[in-house]
């Protein structure tokens, strides 16, 4: 009986060394093998063709994706038990762990990202008792903040009412980004190996060819931003002009207008979406047409000293551009920045632009 025991110790442990060294040694081949490995599980192929014809045709999956033992474990089970659904996902779980690895080719993107609103955390967003005391969560909450989620509201925070208090309920998840980097960017999107330009791109220049997409959670794929509509919004009746700056299509995904509410004159006439309601924050008045990107940079949505972008220091009436009596001065000014008009201050008339009388030639 004892040399039974001991042979069928020595069995497993057999077995678990040589799967441990197989695991750990499938790592490495897929390593070297550049993501080929990868597809020699078939449900897999789709994947590691797209990412081949992306921007990170360079990037080893294992450089994004992690590969822990209890992962890789799973992947076996799934793939040898033959259960894998018909579109591979990834987890949430896999979210979290993917975005710190984009910091190590993308630096600065990423840092920029961080000092920003759209790297809010899960207790941010879902646990503020301010907004929660107003308003009810409900799971479309997650159409915007928490787009890789994998399940319910309920399952996420507790209690759902508007009394409180609320905590995640879902652990680990409190400190974890609700919009990270795959919430609007597609690794494995088709495109052109890129390069990091010699000189800083202009946000009036050409919008650069990137990953930019966005990710629908009822879809559960992205969407590229050149295939996303900007919406035809009105200022009552009146058709305004927008930006078909193709990223800013990205944006209108969460900063969206709504339809009139019933029993107004905008929805009486069947004006459509009004500008500035809901989250938009369309443009208007001196700034009707010009896209959010234009002052907005692209990663913590700042938009300090974008003024010179396109003004000179000084405006036609003499006054700092940046030091007007609006909101990008001032939180507390009455005049939005997004669709102030010089009649909101010049409400006795628009004063003409002065002019600079050349002095005369010396003889």
């Amino acid at each position: 009986m004892k040399r039974y025991f001991k042979f069928a110790a020595i069995v497993v442990v057999a077995l678990v060394v040589v799967t441990i060294g197989g695991i750990f040694g499938a790592t490495q081949y897929y390593t070297s093998q550049h993501g080929q490995g990868c597809s020699s599980c078939h449900e897999m192929q789709d994947y590691v063709a797209a990412v081949h014809g992306s921007p990170h045709r360079n990037v080893g999956c294992l450089e994004c994706h992690e590969a822990s033992m209890g992962a890789k474990l799973r992947h076996i089970r799934v793939h040898l038990m033959g259960t894998w659904p018909e579109a591979i996902r990834l987890r949430d779980t896999d979210v979290f762990q993917m975005v710190p690895n984009c910091q190590k080719c993308h630096r600065q993107e990423y840092a920029t990202w961080h000092s920003g609103p759209h790297s809010a955390t899960y207790a941010q967003i879902f646990a503020d008792p301010v907004h929660n005391g107003k308003r009810l969560l409900m799971d479309d909450c997650f159409r915007c903040h928490g787009m890789h989620f994998n399940g319910s509201v309920r399952d996420l925070v507790q209690p759902v009412n508007t009394k409180g208090p609320w905590h995640i309920a879902r652990a680990g998840f409190a400190d974890q980004p609700a919009m990270p980097c795959q919430a609007c960017h597609w690794a494995h999107r088709q495109g052109p190996l890129e390069t990091r330009p010699s000189t800083r791109i202009s946000v009036a220049g050409a919008p650069v060819h990137d990953s930019l997409a966005f990710f629908d959670r009822r879809e559960s794929q992205h969407f590229a931003s050149s295939s996303l509509l900007i919406p035809q919004l009105k200022d009552g009746a009146r058709p305004v002009k927008l930006s078909q700056d193709p990223r800013q299509a990205i944006c209108y995904q969460c900063h969206a207008p709504r339809e009139p509410e019933m029993g107004t004159a905008a929805a009486n006439a069947s004006w459509g979406p009004q500008v500035g309601s809901g989250d938009d924050r369309t443009p208007m008045g001196v700034h009707e047409g010009v896209s959010c990107i234009s002052c907005h940079s692209g990663h913590n949505e700042s938009a300090r000293a974008s003024c010179k972008t396109c003004h000179p220091q000084m405006s036609h009436c003499g006054i700092d551009v940046e030091k007007m009596d609006t909101t990008f001065a001032s939180a507390s000014s009455p005049h939005n920045i997004h669709w102030v008009k010089c009649a909101d201050c010049h409400q006795h008339g628009i004063p003409k632009p002065r002019t600079t009388v050349p002095p005369k030639a010396a003889f």
